[in-house]
């Protein structure tokens, strides 16, 4: 068996193993927790995520996002860090310090300052949320009604580079103007071009995203969906050619899909595709390592797979909640 079978394994155990824990929160914010372990070829451990879910509620006032949407992810996040207690103390001086920076309390935020803790030196973490701040605002100059807190993750992500803000930025619009007349979605355009721009190509990289997209689409497998579509970015940036990507992951979505759990009605087309890809991605950067993918592309594309499931599930939760408050209106 395949490290990228094996994964896709281990991640539907964790999910039927987790669904039976933290009752009161959302399902899809429990898959999320069941591959972040499955990604570290783990299987999950639902008594260290307790300890780190009351250890966030220990650190934290009743009303704080960290115990939102995000609480057991982030929970799931701190179990797989050596040291749970010192990596929430940071991601919370870091989370202050994107405030200070007139960033808004968010889901989003807190994964932001998650992954800023997680990736620099507490000496760096001024400067890191200094540029991460340059290049929102950068973007958000020329994109003003598209940019916003679903953006967060991917500044934090740039003010970690070493990409200059005003180029990195120029280079990014000019990724979504190859793109945009391509899509139904601006704003998942945006994100796009921001994935690809980790990536560090050249505009023509647009190229294997068409062709990619095209070839998905002729196995009947549609990842330029809002919340996929920064994913067909990521896949595009593999060192892996088109017709392999295809191949696994339709094998990958086909074996998730016959898995207890992930069936239609527990799990949405959109989602299950989301995880196909994330595992089949992580697979690659995995087994690239060493190759043709440097250890940073790999961190980022990790990083990037978290921050759209973190879209799909604050997605999902708005979703629920306006079903409920129209269940009882």
């Amino acid at each position: 068996m395949n490290t990228g079978q094996n994964k896709l394994e281990l991640f539907a155990d964790n999910a039927q193993t987790v669904k039976k824990d933290f009752f009161w929160h959302m399902a899809s914010a429990k898959r999320l927790a069941a591959l972040l372990y499955a990604q570290e070829g783990k299987p999950i451990d639902c008594e260290a995520i307790q300890y780190c879910h009351a250890l966030i509620k220990r650190n934290t006032g009743v009303f704080s996002t960290f115990r939102g949407n995000m609480a057991i992810c982030m929970a799931a996040l701190l179990s797989l860090s050596p040291n749970p207690q010192e990596r929430l103390a940071e991601t919370l001086k870091v989370y202050d310090l994107l405030k200070g920076a007139k960033f808004h309390a968010a889901d989003y935020l807190v994964v932001a300052a998650y992954q800023i803790a997680a990736q620099s030196d507490a000496s760096g973490y001024e400067n890191v949320v200094k540029r991460a701040r340059d290049f929102y605002d950068a973007i958000k100059t020329r994109h003003f009604f598209l940019t916003g807190a679903d953006d967060y993750i991917f500044a934090a992500m740039l003010g970690l580079t070493d990409l200059d803000v005003e180029a990195g930025a120029e280079h990014i619009e000019r990724l979504y103007n190859r793109l945009k007349d391509e899509f139904w979605s601006n704003n998942s355009v945006q994100t796009l071009a921001q994935v690809l721009a980790f990536g560090n190509s050249d505009e023509s990289v647009t190229d294997r995203v068409l062709v990619l997209r095209d070839a998905l689409r002729a196995q009947k497998i549609k990842l330029d969906k809002t919340y996929t579509l920064p994913v067909l970015g990521v896949l595009a940036l593999l060192p892996a050619d088109i017709d392999t990507i295809v191949r696994d992951v339709d094998a990958a979505q086909s074996t998730l899909r016959a898995k207890k759990g992930f069936g239609p009605l527990s799990v949405y087309k959109e989602e299950l595709l989301l995880f196909a890809a994330s595992i089949v991605a992580g697979d690659y950067t995995e087994r690239a390592r060493d190759g043709v993918l440097a250890a940073t592309l790999s961190t980022s594309i990790a990083n990037l797979i978290i921050a759209q499931q973190v879209a799909m599930v604050v997605m999902v939760s708005a979703v629920s909640s306006a079903a409920s408050t129209a269940t009882h209106n």
